[in-house]
């Protein structure tokens, strides 16, 4: 089955490098359904993978002066609080029996997955609408303490399911820190980058990792990136999008499906 987890490593990798985002939130019902791994050993790499391709991305927009380092900081640290903590505290000691009653069992494992099929839900519904703001610069005054609150909330809810966040993070730039859109998608990667593999970190004391099968699906991941950028402009961007966050709608409702029945 690893050949086939490496195929969908790059197939996620071309999907990231085609839509700019997004293809981190197949990265765990692959490693679940195809690879077979729990859903918290699953959330644990995909931080990692998610981690580690972003600061790669983050690192090529730097390059291009588009990411917003100051405000990345800024909204960052909140959200990556809220990452290692619900990573390294609150994942562990949820209970292995969340609910029971009769026949009707709600483990741990199945909570994680449906919470992660509500997620991509979201996330296709926000890829699908046009987010109406006013793209004006950064200013320099900013609601700290709206920052802090709405920014540790995506921290937990990132490090409860392990997907990167971007759908939380790009609309909150492009809102709060009134960044223009391109920006917006550039910071956001240096954000998910430190969310992310910090994340990452609140795990090491509580699994295994198996790095013989992480490092090359990482690896493969960032071929994908390579092939996804280099025939994205070949292809309509809008329709791809589109396209792709009906995709994720779709494999929200065969996780929810597939974990109630």
């Amino acid at each position: 089955m690893e050949f086939f987890g490496y195929l969908g490593a790059f197939f996620i990798g071309i999907v990231i490098g085609l839509t700019g985002g997004g293809g981190s939130i197949l990265t765990v019902p692959l490693l679940v359904y195809v690879m077979g791994y729990n859903p918290v050993i699953s959330a644990a790499y995909s931080l990692f993978v998610v981690g580690s391709s972003s600061a790669f991305g983050a690192f090529i927009n730097y390059r291009k002066q588009l990411v917003a380092i100051q405000t990345g900081i800024i909204f960052a640290i909140p959200s990556f609080i809220g990452v290692f903590v619900t990573r390294k505290y609150i994942v562990p000691n949820i209970p292995s029996v969340i609910f029971h009653y009769g026949e009707t069992v709600l483990s741990k494992d199945t909570f994680l997955m449906l919470l992660f099929a509500l997620i991509m839900l979201f996330a296709a519904l926000s890829m699908i609408r046009k987010t109406k703001v006013n793209l004006k610069e950064v200013t320099e005054k900013h609601d700290y303490k709206k920052i802090i609150i709405q920014n540790l909330s995506i921290g937990v809810i990132i490090g409860l399911v392990g997907a990167g966040g971007g759908f939380l993070i790009i609309p909150s730039l492009l809102i709060i820190a009134k960044l223009p859109m391109k920006k917006a998608v550039a910071t956001s990667m240096f954000i998910i980058a430190m969310n992310s593999l910090i994340g990452f970190l609140g795990d090491l004391k509580h699994i295994d990792i198996h790095w013989n099968f992480l490092i090359p699906f990482t690896f493969i991941s960032m071929i994908g990136i390579f092939t996804g950028t280099s025939i994205s402009k070949y292809i309509n961007e809008t329709h791809l999008k589109k396209g792709f966050a009906y995709f994720v709608l779709v494999m929200a409702f065969v996780i929810a499906f597939k974990e109630l029945m």
